[in-house]
């Protein structure tokens, strides 16, 4: 098993990346590609860079009109912030190996160990028990791992708590 939901043979490119600790989450699902660029193809397609995500416009009409005119088909876009790119980090960390590592985050990112364990704190208030807080992390024990898509959607910082309520039940 592989993540939440995503099944490999043990010699797979996706198993080797889990148990290597290098599985990574892109908009198709679970991927050992350790590329930092996707690039979206087509009319609506979502590209993913460092600095933040590009999205095509939706009509195909529209699409083909600007790849005739040699132009880029993107409608708009959104650039990443330093509290963007923490957050999904401990997202993917969580989806991809069920534990964040507050070290890590510390070593990699602007952040404050308050800042941290504030995010932290957040998840443990709305989930309580489903969780597991040391001083390495956080992490998602075996039992509550069917609530691993709520519990990391409780870092995205564009998504409101209705929506993760509606989404959920």
């Amino acid at each position: 098993e592989i993540g939440i939901d995503h099944f490999a043979k043990p010699m797979d490119g996706m198993a080797r990346a889990q148990r290597a600790g290098t599985l990574k989450r892109n908009f198709q699902g679970y991927t050992d590609d350790p590329a930092p660029v996707l690039i979206g193809l087509g009319a609506s397609s979502i590209s993913r860079f460092p600095q933040g995500f590009a999205q095509n416009v939706s009509g195909t009409a529209d699409h083909a009109k600007a790849v005739r005119a040699g132009s880029f088909a993107t409608h708009r876009g959104h650039r990443f912030t330093g509290e963007d790119t923490l957050r999904a980090r401990i997202i993917e960390a969580l989806m991809c190996d069920f534990t964040v590592s507050r070290a890590e985050l510390l070593a990699d990112f602007d952040a404050s160990p308050a800042r941290i364990e504030a995010l932290f704190q957040a998840a443990m208030a709305e989930f309580g028990s489903m969780l597991t807080l040391t001083a390495a992390g956080l992490s998602i024990p075996d039992r509550a791992r069917p609530l691993t898509r709520m519990i990391a959607r409780a870092f995205d910082a564009y998504d409101t708590a209705q929506a993760r309520h509606s989404s959920a039940v």
